[in-house]
């Protein structure tokens, strides 16, 4: 077979060939750098967010057909699509020809905001469809658990691709076409916005199950009918240039890189030779784990030796004993054909197969599934592979091959022999496994417990078989092997050996439990932590596989075996986990009858970027064309957290090919100090490092590839200094960064006195990363002359860019220009900390005299920008037996990190709403703000609020306990009501609160589930649900009252078209279409006629950070301003012209020299708090809501399913009900994930280990409640904003915390059950561990935790 160094591949129909392609370039950059096609995105490099989505077609030899998969770009080495057609977004439709189905659903039905995700999502859906143009609408979910979005909260995704789906949840009626939602399309799956709008009765339309809606309410945010059809017929072709190749003999291909050779060979005997040859060479199918070790764990194979397309390693075969599968077959393709066999064979035969699928359904997504090969996931044997245990427990045969022959091993525990290591010899091959049948009385069970269900890594997983003795429940055969408990997948040997030959029965399991208690160890500082949580897994599950088991053989031998049977209450806890198709109701008010029509305030109008968006048109910074002479920039960062820097060696990181420059604090020619608040710190440490990711340098090279490898080649020598980590530290060592600030009101000793009963306690709320889809980036250009530069920045606050730019540069503001066209997600981690990134490439540009980019990775960005400020609040509460509050004592601190940043800002916000919504008669608040040596925390969407009313929360759940009155009593007692009195002495106008709280309890049936949630759990033992309702009040203005001012800049061009620029950043919550909403309404004219380009600094000065929700309010009176001013200048022609049109009018003011042009400012009125006195106003007015939730927790697995969420919340008269609604939606899902999900973890020496998506999860699209239901309060105008609006973008987050009580109540009632009462703490978030934690039971009781102190732990809280 000769030899080839040509690649041949189809981008959208276009055919490539590439020669000497280097096999570390990955598709993505091939794509965005090589063709310019910038739709498909970086979201984070490790194949974890799916923003990097595209699809792949080939045509499979094994399946002897086209396939059309879709992939990560990121992850998929170029090499590795010979012979394949790549589509990317831009390959299926735009906005200047024709627009795909997928592309406008997801755009009309709101489901892009950012939008950086949506080209993924689309394509992620566009191959399904391909592959099904009739999906049920669990095929849409599960084909979505492979993309992320950081914005929406997915409910409009789901809305959207709905329509493509069959029927589910249709009433079933048979009624007429116009009379039930069969009719319409079909697809009826998210609830009565898409329903036929008849008035059916209850059972003949699905109206009926969500009742009537209220006078003057819609909920129809968009038109399905108004779509267009998919056409399967319309969709490109495979290129049939590459079936005819396929026909051709293959020659064996091989690329070499600087330092990657790369090689293809097309038979096995081949492949044998080079693995003797190159017996370290890794072999890879999917690159789905050796792409994540390069890039990320700076780990370098010089040889790569790709086996996809050798026939002997890909195939399937039926053999007497089982299912024999290639070792490279992917597991897509595994799962169809255990699918079929499972459906096709004896129930008995499949127990193992049905044991994978349950794996499969969670492992990964599923772009990693189409391309990640069976035997990679062995191979790699990794402790926490979902597949292994499985394997293991079921005993799998294994086919080996070398150039010195064949031999078969079995799977078992002493395959592993160490961590990442086998009993493969190096010169070996693995080349299929057979994954066996079961015989009759033979069981197989699976189990994984992960922090989040969709496409996450396992904590614990295990495979569970057990084998009778023929018609008996004796065991004769035993075997439990896990994951997540040691280097390797184990085996319990010596549990399985002394349960041989004994009943299955309740002395079995209690035997059992105690040796896999014994066994199955752990040491309390094991890498990964939760080390008690884990070791009570393994029981869990055993338990849990225990009654399946006894399940099944009560089923199996009824008439031939007397097993124990289940108690009722015991049977939840055999069940896997089902999710019913979401379901949703979004109402909003419509606007009145007589509004004009050309007047869109009001109407759910698109976002106006949303078709754009949809297919990959709309540019972000790193979108940007290169630049000629561009360079590329990568940092170089400190690995401790407190030391001296004692050398820094950059002889090898200056061999790198491409390499220009080294930069570090001496290169920066105007002030290497910068900051906020403080100016506290540096563009480049200078002498010492204060926290793991501070920059010490950056390398400029020729390539992106080039620039990370030499900055990984940077050596640095520290002289450690003792770190500061934890509020506890801080404490310990009084390192705050000011003096502690009080607020005081009331007599707080007085009401303690008269306080029926009196609470103390403390609860610790972690930090939360923003994860915005799109990372930190800058584009620098030098314009050679009087030091002016311009800059492309993902930034919410431009000006202050501008301001740190020209102080590192030593320059004036006024020669540098920021440019921002729109932000893929900011969420306060653009607001403070882009400066981080672009002062260095400024600097950069400066020295190198040409343009310079960065676009952080993932795991950068999280290690350098930090996120929401972890708090610990100390409370000690006073109130009558009713529950009435009476007297409040509050120590807050928080985890500021490295420098203060804005975190005294975030803790006066904190100080602010440490009341939630309620009347404290006598209250002391305290704050300090810690100085640690964590990356500088900063803004988050809420800002120091939802900590402050999480505490409040707190003890408002204790008084409840405490006071043994139903909670929705004892809350709505203490809400505030009209004309009350703050305790910062603010007189509260229009308190829509307890309107909200009623309705919402009126729209979730709060009362009816109350008492239907107290008999399941009655009936339930170790599943049970939990109901919570919770109030937010979030005061809207910025605290520091001078940034409440905002600018506006209107041009009026003689065809009447009008160019809009304001001072705020879109940044996907639609600002600018509200904006243009705003200009419309006051101009008189249609939305097209209107255009926003950007936000820049050299049109609108001095702006300040598009933040606080106040984005609308400030720009929208700007922009009101100036086109008033406009007014006044068009009305003499006008009145001479009453009948002409709007460019009539334009033109003849024109020609009489009239100024078409106008600038338009805001500052918000009568904000005047004084901090001495504590009186004064700190906001304009006040944003409410409500939230009801319900939840079921799993007590064995401290799993948790979200089944709904009814919202009620107060956004005045809404500027865009879609937008509107979306934003409660996201920011109810960034909440949820804040409260449940996400974790930040740290060693105790300060190193962030959830550095990217692997690690660190926000939630998916099945993280959304089951059933989500949003109301927008009607009737309720604000007179303090644009058009009676109010801000929506940060109020709704903490609504959030429903979910978390509602955990936390479930808990109690678990507790309940195993005669546990009294007070419980539960910490934020409510993760898998601590909910399994919680939930005493005696499993737990069998896995006490080490005493602290004896032990250092792996991470720590911080």
């Amino acid at each position: 077979m000769e030899e080839s160094h040509e690649l041949v591949f189809f981008v959208n129909g276009r055919k490539i060939v590439e020669k000497n392609v280097d096999p570390e370039l990955n598709l993505l950059t091939y794509l965005r750098r090589k063709l310019g096609l910038t739709g498909t995105k970086l979201g984070c490099g490790e194949g974890g967010c799916g923003s990097c989505t595209v699809m792949v077609s080939k045509y499979s030899p094994l399946e002897k057909k086209i396939l059309h998969i879709a992939i990560n770009a990121c992850l998929a080495p170029l090499c590795s699509l010979h012979h394949a057609a790549v589509t990317t977004v831009e390959g299926i439709g735009s906005t200047t020809t024709r627009i795909h189905p997928v592309q406008e659903r997801i755009a009309k039905s709101h489901g892009s905001q950012c939008g950086f995700c949506t080209p993924g999502i689309v394509m992620s859906v566009y191959t399904l469809l391909r592959n099904n143009p009739d999906p049920t609408m669990e095929e849409i979910e599960d084909t979505l658990q492979g993309n992320l979005c950081r914005c929406t909260g997915y409910r409009a995704i789901l809305e959207g691709l709905s329509t493509f789906a069959k029927p589910l949840n249709c009433c079933g009626q048979s009624g007429k076409e116009n009379g039930c939602c069969k009719g319409q399309f079909g697809a009826n799956h998210l609830g009565p916005s898409n329903c036929c709008g008849q008035n059916g009765t209850e059972n003949g339309c699905c109206k009926g199950q969500f009742g009537v809606n209220p006078p003057g309410m819609s909920p129809r945010l968009f038109e399905p009918s108004e779509f267009k059809p998919l056409d399967p017929t319309q969709e490109p072709i495979f290129p049939p240039e590459l079936l005819l190749l396929q026909e051709s003999p293959r020659d064996t291909l091989i690329f070499k890189g600087e330092r990657v050779t790369w090689i293809q060979p097309t038979t096995l005997n081949k492949l044998l030779v080079l693995k003797g040859r190159y017996p370290d060479a890794r072999l890879v199918v999917g690159n789905t784990e050796v792409g994540i070790e390069m890039r990320m764990k700076n780990m370098l194979y010089p040889i790569i030796l790709a086996p996809a397309h050798i026939p002997e390693m890909n195939f399937s075969c039926f053999t007497d004993t089982g299912i024999m599968f290639g070792a490279a077959c992917n597991l897509t393709y595994i799962g169809s054909v255990l699918k079929q066999a499972v459906n096709q064979l004896p129930s008995y035969k499949t127990e193992v197969f049905k044991a994978v699928l349950e794996q499969l359904r969670w492992f990964a997504g599923q772009q990693v599934r189409n391309v990640a090969a069976v035997g990679g996931n062995i191979m790699t044997a990794s402790p926490i592979s979902d597949l292994n245990p499985v394997f293991m427990a079921s005993g799998c045969l294994l086919t080996l091959s070398s150039e010195g022959g064949n031999r078969v091993v079995q799977m078992d525990g002493d395959f592993f022999t160490g961590y990442r290591k086998t009993v493969v010899k190096p010169q070996e091959v693995l080349i299929s496994i057979e994954i066996p049948y079961t015989k009759k009385g033979e069981y197989l069970s699976a189990y994984k417990q992960a922090q989040r269900r969709d496409d996450d890594i396992a904590i614990v997983n295990c495979g569970m078989r057990v084998a009778f003795k023929e018609g008996t429940d004796i065991v004769e055969e035993l075997g439990l092997s896990y994951g997540g408990m040691a280097p390797t997948t184990v085996f319990a040997k010596k549990t399985c050996e002394l349960l041989l030959g004994k009943k299955w029965n309740k002395a079995l399991l209690q035997e059992a439990c105690s040796l896999l208690s014994g066994e199955l160890t752990l040491s309390p500082s094991a890498p990964g932590g939760m080390v008690q949580f884990r070791r009570t897994l393994t029981l869990s599950f055993f338990f849990k596989f225990y009654l399946s088991v006894l399940q099944k053989l009560g089923q199996d031998f009824q008439n031939d075996i007397r097993v124990e049977s289940i108690p009722p209450d015991y049977v939840s806890a055999t069940e896997l986990f089902h999710k019913d198709p979401p379901s949703a109701v979004q109402l909003f008010q419509e606007v009145p009858p007589d509004q004009c029509p050309m007047d869109v305030v009001g109407q759910p109008l698109p976002h106006l970027s949303s078709l754009k968006q949809a297919t990959g048109e709309a540019l972000y910074c790193d979108d940007l064309p290169c630049f000629e002479k561009e360079l590329y920039l990568a940092l170089v960062t400190s690995t401790e957290a407190h030391a001296k820097i004692s050398s820094i060696d950059t002889s090898e990181a200056l061999k790198v090919p491409g390499v220009t420059h080294f930069l570090t604090a001496k290169d920066v020619p105007g002030s290497n100090q910068t900051g906020q608040i403080l100016m506290d710190e540096t563009v480049f440490a200078d002498g010492v490092v204060t926290c793991v990711g501070h920059v010490i340098g950056a390398i400029v090279a020729d390539t992106e590839i080039h620039a990370h490898t030499a900055a990984k080649a940077v050596k640095i020598t520290y002289e450690k200094l003792q770190p500061i980590i934890t509020i506890q530290d801080a404490v310990a060592h009084n390192s705050f960064y000011m003096p502690p600030r009080k607020i005081e009101n009331g007599n707080i000793d007085l009401g303690f006195a008269e306080s029926d009963d009196i609470i103390e306690g403390e609860m610790y709320i972690g930090g939360q990363e923003h994860f915005y889809l799109e990372t930190q980036c800058t584009v620098a250009i030098p314009r050679g002359e009087d030091g002016e530069m311009e800059l492309f920045v993902s930034t919410q606050s431009p000006s202050q860019i501008q301001t740190l730019v020209a102080h590192a540069l030593g320059v004036p503001a006024n020669r540098i220009v920021v440019r921002v066209k729109r932000i893929g997600g900011g969420f306060g981690g653009k607001e403070t900390r882009s400066w981080l990134l672009s002062t260095v490439v400024a600097v950069a540009a400066h020295k190198t005299k040409r343009p310079v980019r960065c676009s952080l990775n993932r795991d950068e960005d999280m290690l350098v920008t930090g996120g929401r400020n972890p708090f610990l609040g100390r409370y000690k509460v006073g109130f009558q037996k009713n529950g009435k509050v009476v007297a409040l004592d509050l120590k807050l601190y928080c985890n500021a990190g490295n420098s203060l940043d804005i975190s005294s800002a975030v803790m006066n916000r904190a100080l602010f709403h440490m009341d939630n919504a309620y009347k404290i008669p006598n209250a002391r608040v305290i704050s300090y703000i810690c100085k640690t040596n964590l990356t500088s925390n900063t803004a988050f969407r809420g800002f120091g609020a939802p900590q402050a009313m999480l505490i409040a929360e707190c003890w408002m759940n204790d008084i409840v306990a405490k006071c043994g009155l139903p909670s929705e009593q004892v809350q709505r007692l203490n809400l505030y009501q009209e004309g009350d009195i703050t305790y910062t002495n603010q007189k509260l106008e229009a308190v829509n609160i307890i309107k909200c709280w009623d309705e919402c309890l009126e729209n979730s049936s709060f009362h009816s589930r109350r008492k239907a949630v107290d008999d399941y759990n009655r009936q339930h033992c170790w599943k049970k649900r939990g109901l919570a309702i919770i109030p937010t009040k979030f005061g809207i203005s910025f605290n520091a009252i001078f940034l409440n001012q905002a600018g506006a800049l209107v041009h009026i061009y003689t065809d009447g078209s009008v160019l809009l620029t304001h001072g705020g950043v879109e940044m996907g919550q639609g600002l600018h279409t509200k904006m243009v909403q705003v200009a419309s309404k006051a101009l008189g004219i249609p939305v097209s006629r209107i255009h926003i380009s950007e936000t820049s600094t050299n049109t609108v000065p001095n702006t300040s950070a598009t933040a606080a929700s106040v984005g609308s309010d400030l720009n929208g009176m700007a922009i009101l301003n100036a086109c008033q001013t406009l007014l006044e200048r068009l009305q003499p022609f006008k009145l001479a012209n009453p009948k002409g049109t709007w460019e009539q009018w334009i033109s003849a003011a024109y020609m009489e020299r009239v100024s078409l042009s106008a600038a338009g400012f805001y500052r918000t009125p009568d904000l005047n708090y004084d901090w001495d006195k504590n009186e004064g106003r700190a906001y304009n007015y006040y944003s409410y809501g409500v939230a009801c939730s319900e939840v079921e927790i799993d007590c064995l697995t401290g799993d948790h399913k979200n089944l709904r969420t009814d919202i009620v919340m107060d956004v005045g008269n809404s500027l865009n009900p879609a937008v509107d609604i979306g934003q409660v939606e996201g920011g109810f899902m960034q909440g949820l994930g804040y409260f449940t999900l996400e974790e930040l973890r740290y060693s105790p020496e300060g190193v962030l280990y959830t550095r990217g998506p692997g690690a660190y999860k926000i939630p998916s699209a099945g993280d959304i409640p089951m059933q989500l239901n949003v109301s927008l309060l009607r009737e309720s105008p604000n007179r303090k904003a644009i058009y009676s609006s109010k801000a929506v973008g940060e109020p709704p987050l903490f609504l959030a915390a429903s979910i978390f009580f509602a955990i936390k109540d479930a808990i109690v009632a678990a507790r309940a059950t195993s005669g546990k009462t009294g007070p419980l703490r539960l910490n934020s978030p409510a993760t898998p561990e601590r909910i399994r934690n919680a939930c005493i039971d005696n499993l737990t009781e069998m896995c006490p935790p080490a005493d602290p102190g004896t032990f250092t732990p792996w991470n720590i809280e911080v």
